[in-house]
């Protein structure tokens, strides 16, 4: 996101108003002895976080400003897991930060204290990132221990928002935040779930205001509960340089200011060889009347054309980038600009975040969460993902949906164009788009204890989006092994006699469905027990997940996107013989909000001669679901599970 706005110099006069330099006020700060006392409710976990203090400080140092950030925590081991964790303790620092203090030492059960030093950091290196790590190494950890740590960190100032996580997977005991800055300074700031809100304290030295607040006993939030945004329940604060009050300015790092900057950064005046190349290129799109197919001809083009790399320097001018074929974020966005105009359509800029990695307050203006681009259009009401390579209208990386965004569009006032910039709802592409159909015919009529089983597999939406794209970026004879591997899901570990597909291929995401269509033997399926055969025919639907939830549930339910199945499956009886237990198909379970159902599996069956009829559906309307009907929605996703686990009793009549 930094590169599509503006460079922009922070005046730090500006800021601190001729501030004479200064020492930050923890300089001095180190470990304390302060014996913690670990609540009865915690004795029994594996580790937990006895301190967690963290101090930030803007301060005026040789005519320009920084930040200094300190984290201090203590840790008590109790248990193997948690020494396993704990016997690395990487060093934060990035290439923007300068490591002030670091300091290490571990207290054993007995008393004894290990202070470490440089001789125990180690380095590791990430190859497939090309990133380096320091990190301690500590030898002889042992239940009972405590670590200590401490890291002081000369930064450069966040200002423009910054949260800080007050919780995690395991209890803390005491926490605490303060911010130190200078008192014409105004900070905006929120906290989030239950974390107590920050108090304001004037004056705390010559000059220095702070706001800070301090916890107590705040239990672990696991992050393994299945269909959950952790992320956006945890406690967390939240802050940032909102106004000066020497100077007058308000509402710093708003929204309008942002939206202009980006606006002037993205519509730029091209040189009329660009125009030219890109004129070109628009004459390749293939045309059409219908505003949805036009967009997606020109997502596709694009992305067939165009590589992104994020770390390419750029080209001298756009229409370069249909020389080179590849292109930065910056550039690849106003390349789909300059041709969705040239089309004349419509199009907002949409600024989002990750919602299971950052959580978007729409009533908190920062641009600290302004990360990742969509386009959205107004004609048809969808989105697409622009530096995305495998995505297609009308789908997108289900993350940055159910989500808000800053809509960035085009005003004019006065002969002036410039951005104006709204705080929006992302829908995820709705309606039934990701349904999956399923045909299963099991024909007995020529053998009862070898059947043969025809399966048409239809998925839609995002469904077919773990499919359509892998033969664009794979060798065909490894994209074959692919799908004899995802066909046995299906096949009991059979290998299919005849394995089909269609619409495969990016040139079909968004618009035809996956097909998968298999035929195989189902031997594997059936046993002989005396007189009866057994068939297990929830198999015939795939594996499914089974729901388990064994301590009590915590958060509430926060799903991917609507999902729909309809699976049909047709059994052909031999002649002279009946199903003992049809009735196992009967099976009825939904989960309701206010009245109305959002998620629900129903399955019955008719029988007409020999041929036995079964009628599952499976639907997900909603995306979140509150705690309190968490055992209905339960209910609604064991039940595929336990229909997988049906097995027919076929005996003589």
């Amino acid at each position: 996101m930094r590169t599509l706005l503006k460079k922009t110099t922070l005046l730090f006069c500006f800021i601190y108003n001729g501030i004479q330099a200064q020492d930050y006020q923890f300089k001095d700060y180190n470990f304390n002895d302060d014996k913690i006392e670990i609540p009865k409710e915690y004795e029994n976990e594996s580790e937990v976080i006895l301190r967690k203090d963290i101090k930030v400080e803007f301060i005026n140092q040789k005519n320009s400003a920084i930040q200094f950030f300190l984290l201090h925590e203590k840790i008590w081991i109790n248990s193997d897991d948690a020494i396993e964790r704990n016997n690395r303790v990487y060093i934060p620092f990035r290439t923007d930060e300068k490591l002030v203090t670091n300091k290490l030492r571990v207290i054993l059960k007995n008393g004894k204290i290990i202070e470490l030093n440089k001789k125990d950091i180690k380095e590791e290196i990430d190859e497939e990132k090309g990133l380096k790590y320091n990190y301690y190494a500590i030898n002889g950890l042992e239940k009972g221990a405590i670590i200590e740590k401490l890291f002081i960190l000369e930064e450069v100032p966040e200002l423009k928002g910054k949260t800080i996580d007050f919780q995690s997977e395991r209890p803390i005991v005491k926490a605490s935040f303060e911010l130190i800055f200078p008192e014409h300074l105004v900070f905006k700031h929120k906290s989030y779930n239950g974390l107590p809100e920050a108090v304001l304290k004037e004056k705390i030295v010559e000059g220095k205001n702070s706001l800070s607040f301090e916890d107590a006993n705040i239990d672990g939030l696991p992050d393994d509960e299945k269909y959950s945004n952790w992320d956006a329940h945890i406690k967390m604060f939240r802050y940032k340089l909102d106004a000066n009050t020497i100077s007058g300015a308000r509402n710093l790092f708003n929204y309008k200011e942002f939206a202009n900057n980006v606006y002037e950064n993205l519509y730029v005046e091209l040189d009329k060889k660009s125009l030219k190349s890109i004129d070109e290129f628009c004459k390749t799109i293939p045309k059409s009347s219908n505003p949805e197919e036009q967009i997606w001809n020109i997502e596709n083009k694009i992305k067939k054309t165009i590589a992104y790399n994020r770390y390419f320097e750029g080209n001298k001018e756009l229409g370069d980038v249909l020389k080179t074929k590849q292109a930065n974020e910056l550039e690849l966005i106003r390349l789909y600009l300059v041709v969705l105009k040239n089309f004349n359509i419509e199009t907002h800029t949409v600024f989002t975040s990750k919602r299971f990695t950052q959580y978007f307050d729409k009533d908190f203006e920062t641009t600290e969460h302004l990360k990742d681009v969509l386009f959205y259009f107004p004609s048809i009401k969808k989105y697409i993902e622009p530096v995305s390579i495998e995505y297609r209208l009308p789908l997108f990386n289900f993350n940055y949906g159910n989500n808000y965004g800053l809509f960035i569009k085009e005003k004019e006032f006065g002969g002036a164009k410039m951005g104006i910039g709204e705080i929006g709802f992302i829908e995820i592409p709705g309606g039934e788009i990701t349904h999956d159909f399923m045909e299963i015919n099991v024909d007995f009529s020529k053998d009862i204890e070898n059947p043969t089983i025809h399966t048409v597999n239809k998925y839609g939406g995002y469904s077919a989006m773990n499919f359509q794209p892998i033969k664009d970026f794979v060798p065909d004879d490894r994209y074959q092994e692919l799908l004899k591997d995802i066909s046995k899901n299906y096949t009991y570990e059979t290998d299919a006699k005849i394995l089909k597909t269609e619409n495969d291929g990016t040139e079909n995401i968004g618009k035809k469905p996956f097909v998968l269509d298999l035929t195989f033997e189902g031997k594997e399926l059936t046993q002989k027990a005396g007189e009866n055969i057994l068939f297990k025919v929830g198999e015939t639907i795939g594996k499914q997940m089974e729901f388990y939830q064994e301590n009590k549930r915590i958060l509430p339910i926060e799903i991917y996107y609507p999902h729909f199945y309809t699976r049909t499956i047709t059994i052909i009886l031999p002649n002279g013989y009946k199903v003992k237990n049809l009735d196992s198909f009967n099976m009825n379970f939904k989960a309701d909000i206010n009245g109305k159902t959002e998620a629900h599996f129903e399955s019955s069956y008719k029988q007409n001669d020999n041929v036995v009829t079964v009628t599952n559906t499976e639907s997900y309307h909603a995306i979140n679901y509150p705690l309190n009907i968490f055992d209905s929605y339960k209910a609604v996703i064991n039940a595929a599970a336990d229909f997988n686990k049906i097995t027919l009793i076929l005996s003589k009549q």
